[in-house]
């Protein structure tokens, strides 16, 4: 835990992303010449099966019924308030002393090209405000999608806020369950988009095989070989071809994605997972050269700055770019989305836009999200 400066109001951010491997709370302070001070944060663990239900609806899956949808996003919600309860009372901050909370809640379904196109996130945010009695501010992605846009990604902004540089050009990739880019030009001028799975699937392949959580260090990618023919049956997805602005999530790239490219043949399961990794490192260095070829700086966050075999891998498709960890400019890189959402929280209650118009495709900056009071 770092100092509290008492001069500064308290924002407290969750999120829980594509992989659902936990809910992130991030206790933090935005100073008035700019930046982020990172005070504490805390990753809590989904009930086991909180987490299965999600995973199934985040594939497609459809409800039982609309009572136990309902049902769940009353759970999601509570176990969102849990979160943030815990991490108050590890950093010994009274509930008083926070502002508000930016809830990002859970993805279930994400469909921006529908007619009309949605996107839909539980967690009932009334809950949070309730059990925690701080001001909470969720659903701050059906505005932008309202307004034409994508809805996502929403972390360009934080990111254009937090680590432009006017020296040079730089990248910042989120490797969660989805891969996403935000490309800062030095002049200011940002792009950001989704490119295609990540943590998703290499999670969800190392627990069918290893029944492991997630494949640490990328031990068991690294202990097969890339299968060619596989890969170039999976970067052929035509949405690896569309231009920006574009999202994706688990209903699209998932497993049953995955074993559809198998042509048939039986597959070594390190090979697939080698595959996977690299299917990841390929689409994340073919958008960051396609886009911003001149960068020279990459900045990761998420859970896969912690698998050092597919930052190797990215390494090796992007030999003229330095790539580091958010930390190495003062982010932490694990609560980095739940830090950008206690700053959409600050955005929305000042009043301010928390889209970019140029990343999501918007008709225009939108005040993001929805405020339940204390």
């Amino acid at each position: 835990m770092t100092a509290i400066d008492p001069r500064l109001p308290l924002f407290l951010g969750l999120m829980s992303g594509t992989s659902a491997d936990g809910i992130d709370a991030a206790l933090v302070q935005f100073p008035t010449e700019g930046g982020c001070h990172f005070v504490q944060g805390h990753t809590h663990d989904w009930e086991a099966d909180t987490r299965a239900a999600l995973i199934a609806l985040g594939q497609g899956h459809e409800p039982d019924s609309l009572d136990t949808l309902g049902q769940l996003d009353a759970q999601v919600g509570m176990a969102f308030a849990a979160a943030a309860n815990r991490l108050l009372a590890s950093a010994g901050v009274d509930a008083r002393q926070v502002r508000a909370i930016g809830s990002h809640g859970q993805t279930i379904r994400h469909r921006p090209l529908a007619a009309p196109g949605f996107t839909w996130q539980i967690g009932d945010a009334n809950r949070i405000a309730e059990l925690t009695g701080i001001t909470t501010v969720a659903d701050f992605r059906r505005r932008d999608v309202a307004a034409g846009g994508h809805g996502a990604p929403l972390m360009p902004a934080f990111h254009l806020a937090m680590l432009g540089s006017t020296d040079e050009d730089r990248a910042v990739l989120n490797l969660g369950g989805i891969g996403n880019l935000s490309l800062i030009a030095r002049d200011g001028s940002l792009r950001g988009f989704d490119t295609g799975p990540a943590n998703a699937l290499l999670d969800g392949w190392c627990q069918r095989h290893l029944g492991q959580a997630f494949d640490a260090d990328g031990a068991f990618a690294a202990s097969g070989q890339v299968d060619e023919g596989l890969l170039a049956r999976l970067l052929a997805e035509p949405w690896f071809a569309l231009p920006p602005p574009k999202s994706t999530g688990r209903e699209q790239f998932h497993l049953a994605w995955v074993e559809a490219r198998f042509d048939g043949r039986p597959l070594a399961p390190a090979d697939v997972q080698a595959t996977l990794l690299e299917l990841t490192a390929a689409t994340v260095a073919d958008a960051l050269l396609a886009h911003l070829p001149q960068v020279r700086r990459l900045l990761v966050c998420g859970g896969g700055v912690r698998n050092p075999q597919l930052l190797r891998r990215l390494q090796a498709r992007l030999p003229g770019v330095v790539i580091g960890s958010s930390a190495e400019q003062g982010l932490d890189p694990d609560y980095m989305e739940a830090m950008g959402f206690a700053w959409l929280a600050q955005q929305t209650l000042a009043g301010l836009p928390g889209n970019l118009p140029s990343v999501s495709g918007a008709r225009g900056p939108r005040i993001l999200g929805a405020i339940h009071p204390a």
